[in-house]
């Protein structure tokens, strides 16, 4: 009786992956009835409009709510138009050269590197050598590094999927190049690239090793006025909880954590809606 290898490779490769998802999903679940567990108690008004504070039953994430809506605004103004304009710059108007295809792997490579080594380059950087101390603007800064190579690679994979048949057709009409660019597959691709940029940009919430590093505060107990005060975010905000020996801080960092899920849960519901609702270019 002969056997078919491939086949039998695939089997296995299907049920080692099928097994291996609902493992993921099963310790996901634990984790999570967990969290609720013991964050649940914690959830009231209070936990949301108070500052942080020595005495578990009086403190809040106001100041670290609040810190991160600076930061991740200040992140986004910066990534999106830089990040947006470099992808289209390299789908539709960079040469195809070899060292183009070295600067492509090199964003890559941006997009795998580990967070802290952004945060090292923030703290040498922004921190430093552009005095901007522990500042919003240096936190903004610090995860636009992080995020902006995601961005770019996101944004070009959706320019990248609008057929070249669209191209060609407004190319035919007469249209010039950035007629054809701006006016048919950039409308195409939206859908694509803002469901990458609110992606990158739930990611940056949720980083803690590269605020860290740059010198964010673990205890604020006033809210931001300006990018240039000090600050806190959900993340550091959480660490700061869960490294305390009391029994009653890490019920706050679990709330905390039911709280930052949620915004991510929000993010990332927002970004399939978007690509759902306004996928309507027929190609």
């Amino acid at each position: 009786m002969a056997f078919d290898k491939r086949k039998i490779f695939n089997t296995a490769f299907f049920w080692g992956c099928r097994i291996s998802t609902w493992g993921a999903i099963l310790i996901l679940g634990i984790l999570i009835y967990h969290i609720v567990k013991q964050g649940y108690p914690w959830i009231s008004e209070n936990f949301i409009t108070n500052f942080p504070s020595r005495f578990p039953h009086k403190a809040g994430l106001k100041s670290a709510l609040a810190g991160s809506l600076w930061v991740i605004s200040f992140t986004a103004l910066i990534v999106v138009p830089l990040g947006v304009s470099t992808s289209i710059f390299l789908e539709e108007y960079a040469p195809r050269k070899r060292y183009m295809r070295w600067i492509q792997i090199n964003i890559s490579n941006l997009a795998g590197m580990p967070s802290i080594i952004y945060g090292l380059l923030g703290l040498a950087i922004f921190v430093r050598f552009f005095n901007l101390d522990r500042s919003i603007w240096a936190g903004a800064l610090t995860l636009s590094l992080l995020v902006l190579p995601v961005i770019v690679i996101a944004s070009q994979g959706a320019i990248r999927s609008v057929p070249q048949s669209i191209r060609d057709a407004g190319y035919a009409l007469g249209a010039r190049k950035w007629q054809v660019v701006f006016q048919q597959v950039i409308p195409a691709a939206m859908p694509g690239i803002m469901t990458g940029v609110i992606l990158s940009t739930s990611r940056a919430i949720g980083e803690t090793a590269p605020l860290i590093i740059i010198g964010a505060l673990s205890y604020v107990a006033y809210l931001p006025e300006g990018p240039m005060d000090s600050f806190t975010v959900l993340p550091v905000q959480i660490y700061n909880w869960a490294s305390r020996p009391q029994e009653s801080f890490h019920g706050l960092a679990a709330a905390g954590i039911m709280v930052l899920l949620t915004i991510l849960f929000i993010m990332n519901f927002i970004a399939v809606y978007i690509r759902q609702k306004f996928t309507k270019f027929k190609y």
